[in-house]
């Protein structure tokens, strides 16, 4: 039998240990982070993000706070779903892509409310010229307001930023989501 003298190899004991609880937290913590910020239906979000070339992160961190991830979601205002679609896009978007015998409840649908969200974004990236912070104030205020406040200099000082965004909510949406999608690219990417 060898014994081990841990006083001699205390020293090394101790950084073995400091090395393992640095290992559990960091990946502990990125376990806890995965839990707040999940990536359910990434199938979906790949798959359509691909179809309208979009980054999958900003779909999942667009997903994350309109719905949480909950399918069955269903706002005040009578948008559904996981992204958020209002009746009357979903009606729009469905004659757009063909979608056969749309109804409303279908936008409780993953596969076509995700498609939808996508292809809405898609539109909003050409409407705004790709300017992210103005996709995602339009995806939440509508882009006729988005337009009106380029247009209004208390809003926008040169017509093509936003110096401040007037509704409280669409403020709070785009700042919420531009977080997501920053943390959605630290921990998946």
């Amino acid at each position: 039998m060898i014994l081990i003298d841990l006083k001699k190899y205390r020293f090394l004991l101790v950084i073995l240990l400091i090395a393992m609880s640095l290992g559990l937290a960091v990946n502990g913590s990125r376990w806890v982070i995965k839990m707040v910020y999940p990536l359910h239906y990434k199938e979906l979000i790949f798959k359509y993000a691909e179809d309208y070339n979009l980054d999958p992160y900003l779909v999942a961190a667009i997903i994350r706070t309109e719905s949480k991830f909950y399918e069955k979601a269903q706002s005040g205002k009578n948008a559904r779903g996981l992204m958020q679609i209002a009746p009357i896009t979903g009606e729009w978007a469905s004659k757009e892509l063909r979608v056969k015998g749309y109804d409303a409840e279908m936008l409780f649908v993953p596969d076509l409310n995700i498609m939808i969200g996508c292809w809405y974004l898609d539109r909003l990236r050409g409407e705004f010229q790709n300017d992210l912070p103005l996709m995602l104030a339009a995806y939440n205020g509508g882009s006729g307001n988005v337009r009106k406040w380029l247009n209004d200099p208390r809003y926008s000082s040169d017509g093509m930023t936003l110096d401040h965004i007037p509704f409280f909510e669409t403020r709070a949406y785009v700042d919420k989501v531009l977080k997501s999608y920053k943390i959605y690219n630290m921990i998946y990417r």
